[in-house]
């Protein structure tokens, strides 16, 4: 037996150094098992033609077509000539160049009628889309000689050609060559599935898939190989999941009850408004993850003003009250002044613990941030470690080695994906024992994406809005093709104001750095309406400001917040806007999240379509929180039939977050958001979307807690044991090791 296993052997080894750099570098695959997981990208048929009215721009292609015309055409007084080749796929044309010298052999090959895979990258010239230099491959088995036809044959003529997903300097063929060679090492592929889910489910074995799925004969045999991979995919990230979950309920920790006549039961009856449903449900389940002796870990994910931070602080009062300490970790400065602000105006007197004047049952909450003066972070740090404070709200501050808990008991975090893995570790590990965890989300996650991001977690869902909320309105403003839309929407932002109401203006740029593009050099070609909007730099806040201070809404108070402002200016003019003083607030998006104006009515997004859905929708969430209703306008310059017109549609027809965040995600690819989940960890999946196939993943799920349960080390399951080695390479295993 050879001491190394057929799939882990290097590529170098396999197809020689060369290829192997080349695949390693662009591709990232290093084995022999990587090249047997590149799975084809699609097939296009032998006889069929691939669409060239679809193409990418700025991607590499290969497309599979018929050569329409070549002629060689002369430049430069005839000194220059060129090559160029009109493809045809019936959907569409494309133009192929070929320059200088390289022009022989393409002249030769490429003749009217001849049929061809091309590569390369997609670009414009002449408002045409073309490839300049693609590699290409004829499809014609009778243009060989004899001994090469049947290779040919057997290479090219089999019903579906795998078009893999290449780079410039690897060529689908090539790639679809170099997995020839590697294929009869699938056979001894080990099969992370336990025998008796795959008969169960009637999956193929794992070495007929990977045969099936890059040398399909029929489509059925691409159908049985995908659905056979999307379910290894699926299940061998969800045993890694379950096996963290089964670890955290072997950890001690100290199990919070809180007293019946306590904090919270003091904090509850001055409430001057009752819970939701969903807060008391919600709430409960909370309450019923603390009183465990192993960690709680719940991501609670509510819509944009569903009340998570009553939630949330219902929870640290509860612990408080069993004599532990909360802490709480906010992204942003202003975030965590203004969760301070906001929690100790809700406890009122229960929040001057220590104080004259403080309630029976009374804490101290404490801010601790980067900026705060040296007296006051001294006086924060003791007020900690002796346990008078029993809620600190903080940024990345609270991470450091200085702070020291009396008893950290939970800690909570808001706005998960603005923080790292280590940093949510690294606060956990501030407890004698490990703290519970609550993470608060307010981009709302489809289900599937919480199972598969966040499948280390329980989760609650908060989807009810509290009473007197009030509904937004949203429309989409196209300032270039009705610029008289702008200036209603300006008249709007002063209709509000005159109403004594307030407003914001976001923009995706500060301004007071160096410009960026936008500047045309001589000779540039006319562009289209869609391209100039996106070349043109992002509006910035400090000459949207100022253009509206001395234009549309002269003789209002405009004021303007960003991040790059002083801590201390920043809070005085969120406190200057908080009271009313500010009639429009211009800002970028620090003001995303957890901003709470309930005065604050309209809001007016520049360049709309340069921010994300979620984005929008979040930013969104700021206005409408009082009692009159909210106005949203997503201003854009991108023309109607473009993608992000499409995409600011979907916003402005739906204030439901869960279907905007699905919409999110079909967009993007998943990738994006399990990469940004984990860490900057690239995604493993690449065969499942967790959009499409939710119902592999909720089963996937089950079937993987029911094999942890069983058999915690997988001592009886080899191959699946090797499969999440592979999973977890290094990064990845220290993403799950800190969750």
């Amino acid at each position: 037996m050879n001491s190394v296993p057929a799939l882990e052997e290097p590529l170098k080894k396999a197809l020689g150094p060369a290829t192997a750099k080349v695949m390693a570098e662009h591709l990232g695959l290093h084995t022999v098992g990587d090249l047997l997981h590149h799975y084809p990208r699609r097939y296009a048929e032998r006889g069929e033609l691939t669409r060239l009215a679809d193409l990418p721009l700025d991607e590499h292609v290969t497309v599979v077509a018929q050569v329409a015309s070549a002629r060689i055409l002369k430049f430069n007084g005839g000194a220059g000539q060129r090559l160029e080749v009109t493809i045809t796929d019936g959907s569409g044309q494309l133009q192929l160049v070929f320059f200088g010298r390289g022009i022989h052999k393409p002249h030769k090959d490429l003749l009217p009628g001849t049929r061809a895979m091309f590569a390369g990258k997609a670009s414009v010239f002449n408002r045409k889309m073309q490839l300049a230099h693609p590699a290409y491959e004829l499809l014609r088995a009778d243009a060989l000689d004899a001994g090469e036809a049947d290779e040919a044959i057997g290479s090219w003529a089999g019903a579906l050609l795998p078009i893999y997903p290449a780079t410039a300097k690897l060529e689908s063929w090539k790639i679809a060559k170099a997995v020839d060679m590697v294929l009869p090492s699938a056979q001894e592929a080990l099969d992370p599935l336990p025998d008796s889910l795959r008969e169960g489910r009637g999956l193929v074995p794992l070495p007929e898939a990977l045969l099936k799925v890059h040398r399909p004969h029929t489509k059925a045999d691409i159908a049985d190989a995908r659905a056979r991979l999307k379910w290894d995919e699926a299940f061998v990230l969800q045993v890694a999941l379950a096996r963290r979950r089964f670890a955290d309920a072997q950890l001690p920790a100290v199990a919070r009850v809180p007293r019946p006549d306590g904090l919270l039961t003091a904090f509850d009856a001055k409430l001057p408004f009752t819970l939701t449903d969903g807060q008391q449900k919600v709430s409960e389940e909370i309450f019923d993850g603390l009183a465990t002796e192993h960690p709680m870990h719940r991501l609670l994910q509510g819509e944009v003003g569903s009340g998570k931070t009553m939630v949330a602080l219902r929870a640290m009062l509860a612990v408080v009250d069993a004599g532990g300490q909360a802490a709480m970790l906010a992204p942003t400065e202003v975030l965590a002044q203004q969760h301070h602000r906001s929690v100790t105006e809700m406890m009122g007197e229960l929040a001057e613990g220590g104080m004259l004047g403080g309630a029976e049952h009374s804490t101290k909450v404490v801010l601790l941030t980067g900026s705060m003066g040296v007296a006051a972070r001294r006086q924060a740090l003791l007020d900690l470690v002796t346990g008078d404070a029993g809620i600190v709200i903080g940024t990345h501050a609270l991470i450091e080695d200085k702070v020291q808990f009396h008893d950290l008991g939970l800690v909570v975090v808001d706005e998960q994906h603005r923080f790292g893995v280590e940093q949510r570790d690294a606060l956990r590990g501030k407890g004698k024992q490990p703290p519970h965890l609550l993470v608060m989300t307010a981009t709302p996650i489809p289900r599937t994406v919480a199972m598969t991001v966040f499948g280390d977690l329980e989760t609650s869902v908060l989807d009810q809005l509290p009473a007197g909320r009030s509904p937004i309105a949203t429309h989409v403003v196209p300032a270039a093709d009705k610029p008289h839309f702008l200036a209603r929407a300006w008249e709007r932002v002063r209709e509000e104001v005159e109403n004594g109401h307030q407003a914001y203006v976001v923009c995706p740029r500060i301004g007071d750095e160096e410009e960026q593009g936008g500047k045309k050099g001589k000779g540039a070609k006319k562009e289209s309406a869609e391209d100039a909007a996106e070349k043109r730099p992002p509006l910035a806040v400090v000459d949207v400001a100022e253009e509206l201070a001395h234009g549309a809404l002269r003789g209002l108070k405009v004021e303007v917040l960003h991040g790059r402002m002083q801590p201390d200016d920043k809070d005085a003019v969120m406190r200057r806007f908080a009271a009313g003083e500010t009639d429009v607030l211009v800002a970028t998006t620090v003001i995303e999240v957890g901003v709470n104006v309930p005065n604050a009515t309209a809001m007016v997004i520049m360049d709309a379509d340069r921010f994300g859905v979620s984005q929008l929708h979040q930013l969104r969430g700021r206005v409408g929180r009082g009692s009159a209703a909210g106005l949203c306008l997503l201003v854009s310059e991108m023309p109607e039939a473009s993608p992000a017109r499409a995409r600011l549609g979907a916003v402005a027809a739906t204030l439901d977050g869960f279907e905007l965040s699905r919409i999110d995600l079909e967009q993007r690819r998943e990738g994006d958001v399990l990469g940004q989940a984990q860490s900057g960890v690239r995604s493993s999946l690449r065969m499942l979307a967790v959009i499409e196939d939710e119902e592999i993943i909720a089963e996937a799920r089950q079937e993987a807690t029911a094999v942890v349960a069983a058999d915690p080390d997988l001592e009886h399951l080899p191959g699946l044991r090797t499969a999440l080695d592979a999973l977890l390479d290094e990064e990845r295993e220290q993403y799950l090791d800190k969750g």
